[in-house]
Parts: C-alpha cells; structure tokens; sequence
C-alpha cells in the first residue's frame, strides 16, 4: 500500500483552496444603470418642492399657441407691415436724381488737384518741394530750375492721380496755398496716361475753380 506524504496533502489542500477564491470582477456601469435618487430623502416630509418638467413644456407650448391664435386674430404683422409702409410713402426721399441733382459739398472736400496764381497772374509754387517729400504715396514729381532773378520755378509739376491717395498732406504741407485739392470729382477718363497731371493741367483747373477754391480757404482759415 502506497503512502502519501503530509507535505502533498498540505499543498494540495491549498491549491483547493486558492481555486475557490474569487477576484470580483469589474463591471462598467452606464447611466442607465445607476440608481437614481432625489436630493430630499424619500421618506421626507416635503414633497413634491419642485414642478416637474413636463408642465412647464406644456405651459411653453400653450403660451405659444395663444401667441400664434392672437396674432393670426388680429393681424398684427400685417399692420405692423402696412404702418412701415405708410411711414415710408409720407416720408421726404433721401435719394438724388444724380447727375442732374448733386447734395452740397464740403469746404473740406478733397477732389481733383489745382495750382494757383496770384490775383497778379504769378504762380504761387515756388519750388520749395515740400509737397512731393510730405507725399505718401510718391505720386508728385516736381522739377525746378533758377530764374534771372534769382528766385526758383517750376518747370515740371506732374501728380499721378492713379497713385494719390487724396490724404490732403500736399495742401497741409504747402506755405503759399499753391497746391490744393478743389471740389471738382467728375473727372473720369478713358485711359490712364490722362490722369497724370502736368503742370498746364494743374494751372488749368486752378483757373477754373479759383472762385469756389478761395472761398473754401476762407471759410476754413481759423482751423488751419
């Protein structure tokens, strides 16, 4: 008869043991699955503290549906409509009837470039070129040469009007009024070799609107 050591039946006995241990498993818990619970206990005696959702998505839609019946009774975007449309009918129109009707204009306005003269017929650009260094856009050329007198003239004045950027600096920076930016926008060309200005052109428009430009300065001398 076979014997059996006592050291086999321990071990034995163990692994028996640690077979019927069990590592509890771990299991993934959704929302749905968890138990819900209110903020008052259940067996408070306050009860029912808050309005349940429903009724207040049932008064949204009856409060809606009351807005719509009115609105649908009384008509009120139709008249709301018919009021705007009266407004506008007795209303003075802001538009003009342009070229024909043309709205007032500035002292201040910007438009096409002029060189003026004295009441004397002299010109009043004495080639000092403060304008062309001021310019930011490099759009003036000057050129000048000595007269028998001594003094300085002109004799090339060209602006690029495709480059000016009508900033007014020219017409700040000029100390005898010389360069100036008339009322003058209706001057549209065909091509682009007749918006560079020579000189002629420049004392061409400056004769033309000497009236309207002194006036402008006039009106504008205690800000400048």
């Amino acid at each position: 008869m076979n014997v059996i050591p006592k050291n086999f039946l321990r071990g034995t006995a163990k692994f028996a043991a640690f077979q019927t241990l069990r590592v509890p498993s771990i299991q993934m818990r959704t929302y749905a699955s968890i138990q819900k619970s209110n903020a008052s206990p259940s067996d408070s005696k306050v009860k029912k503290f808050e309005i349940p959702h429903e009724s207040w998505a049932e008064r949204d839609q009856t409060d809606k549906f009351f807005d719509f019946s009115a609105r649908q009774l009384l008509m009120t975007e139709m008249l709301r409509g018919f009021w705007v449309v009266l407004e506008a009918f007795f209303r003075e129109p802001f538009t003009l009837h342009y070229p024909w009707e043309k709205g007032p204009l500035s002292a201040r306005f910007r438009g096409e470039h002029a060189l003026r003269r004295y009441p004397s017929g002299e010109e009043r650009c004495i080639s000092c070129k403060l304008c062309e260094a001021v310019c930011p856009a490099q759009a003036i050329t000057i050129e000048s040469e000595p007269r028998a007198d001594g003094s300085r003239r002109t004799v090339r004045y060209d602006i690029d009007m495709t480059k000016c950027i009508f900033c007014g600096l020219c017409q700040e920076a000029c100390p005898t009024d010389a360069i100036v930016e008339g009322p003058n926008f209706e001057y549209s060309t065909e091509t682009h070799e007749e918006l560079i200005y020579n000189k002629e052109k420049l004392l061409e428009n400056g004769d033309r609107w000497e009236v309207e430009i002194s006036r402008n300065l006039r009106s504008e001398h205690r800000y400048r």
